[in-house]
């Protein structure tokens, strides 16, 4: 019997829209990030990258609020990049919708849609769709167990507690694809890493702290699954970026942006000054800004402590200029991601 191949190392990049205040002035208009939104799409796609991902605000710093509708438009100007929410705010949105939403947008991109769903970080969508803030994780487990309902058959039928019961409910359209993936954003609560593996679902570990203390939810997720009898689903890993030709040339450059999105969105963090990124970006920090050698070191040493087949870039942090975000989508595809498959695929 020829050994199976396992599928090779993926690498995406994926953005929030927010709509920076370099140096904390006027932000960016949300159609001029739209629009840069869809030529790093472009870029990402034409270079090699595996994975094009958009999440979700309801605040007036982000311009995107319907990823769906963003990657329907992507799906137009690219070829071959899957389209994936990063994430989807499952716990305030109808599940039957989205489903509906993505399986359309798996037909518009030819069969590469995906969805990741997550509880959000952010709870701006709650009171604005009015719902209770008290039930947040009931919210989350009850429409995760409806999206996945709705995906495995069809004529559906389902109780829960969040909204009324379908019975032999037909949802269309149907996705290219035979069965549309569903990834699970995890922040950091051993709880939803169990659930993700019980489930057999894949999961982003969203990375923002020191990464050694990810180890232990990549294990967990695992385990759950081995012990529900399920196939040990993928793990992907998510963080800040931003890479240039030099280590000095990329932390030059990204030093006044990131700061100023750091003051924008983690008030409380205090002010960043440069030390402090020199030293998240170093060796066995979370933040990725450096050179490419730097990046592809950084990735195999996450790889090696947390066995993750996907990375997720977060690009154009901070109101970063244009040119210098394309730039590292670039470097990302063509310096990075083969150094990285052929570290991987070894002798």
């Amino acid at each position: 019997m020829t050994p199976a191949v396992a599928p090779p190392f993926e690498i995406g990049i994926f953005t929030f829209g927010e709509l920076s205040r370099p140096g904390l002035g006027t932000p960016t208009d949300p159609r001029t990030r739209l629009e840069q939104i869809l030529e790093w799409a472009r870029v990402a796609d034409a270079a090699g990258l595996d994975v094009f991902g958009v999440g979700e605000h309801h605040r007036p710093d982000f311009a995107v609020s319907s990823p769906q509708t963003v990657l329907a438009a992507v799906a137009r100007e690219t070829q071959r990049i899957r389209l994936t929410s990063t994430v989807s705010v499952l716990s305030s949105a109808d599940p039957v919708r989205l489903f509906e939403e993505f399986a359309t947008l798996d037909l518009l991109s030819g069969g590469r849609a995906e969805i990741t769903a997550g509880r959000g970080a952010y709870v701006e969508s709650f009171p604005l769709f009015g719902q209770d803030l008290g039930r947040y994780d009931e919210y989350f487990e009850d429409r995760l167990g409806l999206l996945l309902a709705v995906r495995d058959g069809n004529p559906v039928t389902w109780s829960g507690s969040t909204r009324p019961p379908l019975v032999d409910a037909g949802v269309w359209p149907r996705p290219l694809q035979e069965r549309l993936p569903v990834w699970i954003a995890v922040g950091g609560t051993p709880a939803s890493a169990v659930r993700a593996g019980a489930l057999g679902l894949p999961m982003y570990l969203a990375i923002l702290g020191a990464p050694p203390r990810f180890r232990a939810l990549a294990e967990m997720h695992r385990e759950a699954a081995v012990a529900a009898g399920r196939e040990v689903p993928s793990v992907g890993v998510t963080s800040h970026f931003h890479v240039a030709a030099t280590s000095q040339a990329a932390r030059d450059a990204f030093f006044p942006h990131y700061a100023a999105y750091f003051a924008q969105n983690m008030p409380r963090g205090g002010r960043l000054d440069r030390d402090v990124l020199e030293t998240w970006a170093g060796p066995g920090g979370a933040l990725f800004a450096g050179s490419p050698a730097e990046m592809v070191d950084k990735i195999l040493w996450e790889h090696e402590m947390l066995g993750h087949s996907r990375f997720l870039a977060q690009v154009g942090l901070g109101g970063l200029p244009q040119a210098d975000t394309l730039r590292s989508i670039e470097l990302l595809a063509t310096e990075v991601l083969p150094a990285v498959r052929s570290a991987l695929a070894g002798p």
